[in-house]
Parts: structure tokens; sequence; C-alpha cells
């Protein structure tokens, strides 16, 4: 199974960015998505940026992911 975690790019540096991901910055590829933008939205996997999604899309993904990492989901793992 594979798991994309949203991110919010910060700052575009030849093939990699700067992303936040609910509050942790870090640097990941961009090969996949050459056309990412400051600002853009994305779904990360294993350090890449897979897939630009609209930022509706990734706050309700990001507020889902805050309801697992906060043990609110129940038995989710």
């Amino acid at each position: 199974m594979c798991v994309g975690v949203p991110a919010q790019v910060v700052k575009i540096e030849d093939h990699t960015a700067l992303v936040d991901v609910m509050g942790s910055r870090m640097y990941v590829g961009t090969i996949f998505v050459p056309e990412v933008k400051e600002d853009d939205f994305v779904l990360l996997h294993a350090g890449q940026a897979l897939t630009i999604v609209d930022e509706e899309f990734a706050k309700e993904s990001m507020e889902e992911w805050r309801k697992v990492l906060d043990g609110k989901h129940g038995d989710f793992f």
C-alpha cells in the first residue's frame, strides 16, 4: 500500500522543493511534477512529490492525518 502525504510547496530549487508537511519542513524531489510552483499543494511519497492537488483536498487530507496521529481514528493501523 502506498500512502501519499499532503504538503505545501514553500520554495523551488532546480529539481527539488522545500515543502511544509503539517508544520515540518523538508526537501523533496519534483521530477514527477516539473510544473509545480510555490504555494502549490502536492502529495508526497518516499521523498518525491507525485502529483499536484487542490488546496481543499490537501486541507481535508491533512485533517484526516491529524486525526490518525492523534489516535482519533481508532484502530487504523
